[in-house]
């Protein structure tokens, strides 16, 4: 039963959302910090929303990291994964690193050969599981393969599951740093550091992978100087780590948001050659932000390991041969062309599947027949997004299905398909809350679905409609200054669990509109009284959205988005990043 007054009266916009505004203790908290601080009024409304209080803003806006660094002893395993490790550093020994394909993979094993390279070590082996052939994680036949050529192998964003794998290893020793769900009891190897063991407390439980292994390489540093001896500066290797939480959809909180706000500013010297690459075949030209590390840079390294080479991501950021990162950067631009328009069938073809089983279900869930395992966690995060529901996207191939689950809020997805595991329904699955893979017997898939409804459906999947569009307040297009902007900028990094602020421009007429490729929308509009702005909406006619403003026919609208500062020809304005419209 929903009872919360609808913003503007919209309980129905374009986008099927019902719109809500700042309640009134959020509008007096910031109201008493606008006067006990100074702080422009939008900006504490924002700081109010993030449950920031008055006492806290200015640590909040400058946040340092020395300050929120955790104590890399507070997880277990770590100080005996430092020791192994600098032990193979010390006698020079072979060291391996295996690493899941994806972002996170590819950055935990990025810093790990920097670190390396500026210690003066020979280069470690990497090894990417191919995603097809070999599926995610390690497999007994790599692990044993490994462990004949070295003395320590260490994988990153993966191995906590893998206990048949780790168990087959003989010879060499093998260290996790991982993140995804434990099992009650973890896999033979000399340490599993790993903040989602069930034995940990959960503190950390926000932290992605690479983070993990930069809490590793800190705990590294602070032993060398136990012993006399100076490791790498580890700050520089933070523009890994902040591509890593956000590409991760881990949440900006404590440790996070300082992770990504100094991983900007080293993004932005411009130093890793891979990023400088990779940032220039996609024709970023103003300085990162998390829309670049979520957007433009993660889909591309993503690209390598979906349709393409497994490794290409990892060893683009690892490589500090310009010349080597602009051809490496080159291919997985084009990869990511060809990622877009494989997504694009599997998506048109699992929506329609979708719609036709029901989308009023705790589960949203589609299968098809050769459905690349690439880019169904893509598909499945479009079918979450549109139905506010926990989504599961399954390519099938012989007796097997290979899929990718995506969650909404509250509900924790990847401990429901590692129950389904247990019970048999799945030959194998993992994950963490908002995301999960799995591989299902064709034989099984409708009961393993019915089962897994059955689980996210005790933990309120499915209970409301589409996600409500949650507004921190209305403005007129000429209040939308660039020096607003940039105030309401010094809160962030936004991103999962502390998202940006969105605003409402009402009763607003459109001047211009204009598509721009195959879903993008352009747009002028203004309120009748003189001022006017831009608007750019993302993928809208991917949604009702841009068809219904482009054919606006003078018809007033109120306009919801977010302040972006766009940069064109060395010129910086204010514009607003289009999510949703009503009519007026």
């Amino acid at each position: 039963m929903r009872l919360v007054t609808a913003f503007l009266g919209v309980e129905h916009s374009l986008s099927g959302r019902r719109w809500t505004g700042p309640d009134a203790e959020t509008d007096r908290q910031a109201e008493a910090m606008a006067q006990a601080t100074a702080l422009p009024r939008p900006l504490c409304q924002t700081l109010a929303r993030l449950g920031v209080a008055a006492n806290g803003a200015e640590a909040y806006l400058t946040p340092a990291l020395r300050d929120l660094l955790p104590d890399p002893h507070s997880l277990r395993d770590m100080q005996a994964a430092a020791a192994r490790f600098l032990r193979a550093v010390e006698r020079r020994e072979r060291i391996a690193i295996f690493a899941d394909y994806d972002v996170d993979g590819g950055t935990s094993a990025a810093l790990l050969i920097d670190w390396l390279r500026q210690m003066g070590q020979p280069a470690p082996t990497l090894y990417v599981p191919d995603r097809i052939d070999e599926g995610y994680g390690p497999n007994v036949p790599a692990m044993r393969d490994l462990a004949k050529a070295h003395d320590l192998i260490l994988c990153v964003d993966c191995g906590t599951l893998s206990h048949d794998a780790i168990a087959a290893v003989e010879g060499a020793d093998v260290v996790i740093l991982d993140h995804h769900l434990g099992a009650e009891t973890l896999p033979p190897a000399l340490a599993v550091v790993n903040p989602n063991r069930q034995d940990e407390s959960g503190d950390l439980a926000h932290l992605c992978a690479a983070a993990v292994v930069f809490l590793m390489l800190v705990e590294a540093g602070r032993q060398l100087r136990s012993a006399g001896r100076q490791g790498p500066d580890l700050m520089d290797l933070l523009d890994l780590v902040a591509l890593a939480t956000v590409a991760d959809v881990a949440p900006l909180i404590g440790v996070n948001r300082a992770f990504v706000r100094q991983g900007l500013r080293v993004l932005a010297e411009r130093g890793r050659p891979g990023l400088v690459a990779l940032a220039d075949v996609a024709r970023m030209d103003s300085a990162p932000t998390t829309y670049h590390l979520g957007f433009l840079l993660g889909p591309r390294i993503n690209a390598g390991g979906r349709i393409g080479k497994a490794d290409l991501g990892a060893r683009l950021l690892a490589t500090n041969d310009p010349a080597e990162a602009r051809a490496m950067a080159e291919e997985l631009d084009r990869l990511n062309t060809e990622r877009r328009e494989v997504e694009a069938a599997v998506r048109a073809a699992a929506m329609e599947q979708a719609e036709a089983r029901g989308l009023d279900a705790p589960l949203v869930w589609a299968a098809g027949e050769g459905w690349h395992p690439g880019v169904v966690g893509i598909v499945a995060s479009r079918l979450k997004e549109t139905t506010n529901r926990p989504a599961v996207v399954i390519g099938l191939d012989g007796d097997e299905g290979k899929g990718s689950g995506r969650s909404v809020s509250g509900i924790d997805l990847g401990a429901a398909i590692q129950r389904l595991a247990a019970e048999g329904l799945l030959i194998r699955g993992g994950g963490h809350r908002m995301a999960a893979g799995l591989t299902v017997a064709r034989d099984r898939l409708d009961a393993a679905m019915a089962r897994l409804s059955e689980l996210l459906g005790r933990q309120g999947a499915g209970r409301g409609g589409p996600a409500d569009l949650r507004l921190d307040g209305m403005l007129m297009p000429g209040a939308a200054s660039l020096e607003l902007a940039e105030q309401i900028e010094a809160a962030g990094p936004f991103g999962a669990g502390a998202p940006g602020p969105r605003y409402v421009f009402p009763d607003c007429q459109i001047s211009f509109a204009k598509q721009l490729g195959e879903s993008h929308l352009k747009l002028r509009f203004g309120d009748g009284m003189g001022a006017s702005l831009d608007a750019i909406g993302f993928g809208a006619f991917d949604s009702p959205l841009g068809p219904a403003l482009m054919a606006h026919g003078g018809a007033r609208f109120h306009l919801a988005g977010r302040l972006d500062i766009n940069i064109w020809g060395g010129r910086r304005s204010v514009q607003l990043r289009l999510e949703d419209a009503a009519p007026a």
